[in-house]
């Protein structure tokens, strides 16, 4: 495995970054900050997993919300 000292996302999978989101603000917060359904309406790691890896834009969004809390 390559090291990457300037990638801060290295080693951190999604589902970590996610379950990190989801205690530090809770569901409500983070789908107050990030505006997508799988956040607001009935929200789960699963289901929240599945639309993040699909989708790219939604994706991006959660890793730099992330990024501005650690």
């Amino acid at each position: 495995m390559q090291q990457q000292p300037n990638n801060p996302l290295h080693g951190k999978t999604l589902e970590m970054i996610l379950n990190e989101l989801v205690a530090h603000f809770g569901w409500k917060e983070l789908g107050t900050r990030i505006r997508i359904n799988c956040f607001n309406d009935n929200p789960s790691i699963k289901s929240s997993l599945k639309f993040l890896r699909k989708t790219d834009w939604a994706r991006k969004k959660v890793e730099e919300l992330y990024l501005e809390i650690v």
